[in-house]
């Protein structure tokens, strides 16, 4: 069961308390697929300048990550830079160099167009519209977006949410698009506009699933070491969409696991700059740290409560 990803593929400069990476890989393509590949295959979509060191993304290619449809453009591939603050839950930008994805209108070769999971990564709108005019019939769509598109683009991102079957967004972007500060109204402002369900991220205080008749949490994974919260976010959808893949089911008990499994994921991804981690990343340290997960949330009720 095929699992697609469409988003940016970039170069990051990252300066934090803890280090300083130039000229990183980066992207929520490239994040996604980082993570999404150590559980699934993914086909990915996305664009790179002739200045890009395509020989670093090797190592996806040897993890059944297909880069069929990454297209190579002539031109400047897109650079982001920023500076974390001593806690990193704050970064300030300072320089964003669109380079050829500001031209990247996707094109998705033929053979990844049966995709059956499609994550459309944080890009323009229109642009995720595009892809889902020429995907065939996904069994299930997940976005994500951002509060620029929620601000210049509102029409056609609300357009697009009666196309997918999850939204993927932080706090301030649920309130900024639904208009309510409180996230339980945020969420069901939200699901009425035709998403499934809703997963709101809240960095490292963990991530809610919203469906129409439940809500679930996953608290954040307690780390010592942090270094990139950079790609965290694209890691964690990875983790999700990858175990929704490989489960091939979408019942509630098999979203709550993908939760954590997209949790873990996005846990992994800020111990080291960029998608360093992923690359000796085992199967057997992700199950452990699901174990994990699950000694830490699961609780036994008092006898005598009633279930």
């Amino acid at each position: 069961m095929s699992l697609l990803v469409v988003g940016s593929v970039a170069l990051d400069t990252v300066e934090t308390p803890f280090g300083r990476a130039e000229d990183a890989l980066g992207g929520s393509a490239t994040f996604f697929s980082a993570a999404a590949s150590l559980l699934h295959p993914v086909q990915l979509v996305g664009v790179i300048g002739d200045d890009y060191p395509v020989d670093a993304l090797n190592f996806l290619a040897e993890r059944n990550v297909d880069l069929a449809g990454l297209e190579r453009a002539k031109g400047e591939s897109f650079r982001w830079s920023g500076v974390y603050s001593y806690d990193l839950n704050s970064r300030e930008t300072l320089e964003t160099r669109l380079g050829v994805f500001a031209d990247f209108t996707p094109k998705i070769p033929d053979q990844f167009r049966d995709a059956e999971w499609v994550f459309l990564g944080n890009i323009d709108p229109e642009l995720q519209i595009g892809v889902l005019d020429q995907v065939h019939k996904p069994r299930f769509v997940a976005c994500d977006t951002m509060n620029l598109w929620i601000e210049i683009k509102r029409q056609r991102l609300v357009e697009l949410l009666g196309r997918v079957d999850l939204l993927m967004v932080n706090d301030s972007e649920a309130r900024q698009l639904s208009g309510q500060h409180n996230l339980s109204k945020a969420a069901r402002w939200i699901l009425d506009r035709g998403p499934r369900y809703l997963i709101i991220k809240k960095g490292e205080h963990g991530a809610i699933l919203f469906t129409p008749h439940s809500t679930f949490f996953a608290p954040g994974y307690p780390l010592e070491d942090v270094f990139d919260p950079t790609g965290a976010g694209d890691a964690f959808a990875g983790g999700f969409m990858a175990h929704l893949a490989q489960s091939g089911r979408l019942e509630d008990a098999d979203l709550r696991r993908a939760v954590v499994y997209g949790s873990v994921l996005g846990s992994y991804a800020v111990e080291k700059f960029s998608v360093e981690r992923f690359k000796d990343l085992t199967a057997e340290e992700i199950e452990e740290r699901v174990k994990h997960f699950h000694e830490m949330t699961v609780f036994e009720l008092p006898v005598g409560a009633g279930v």
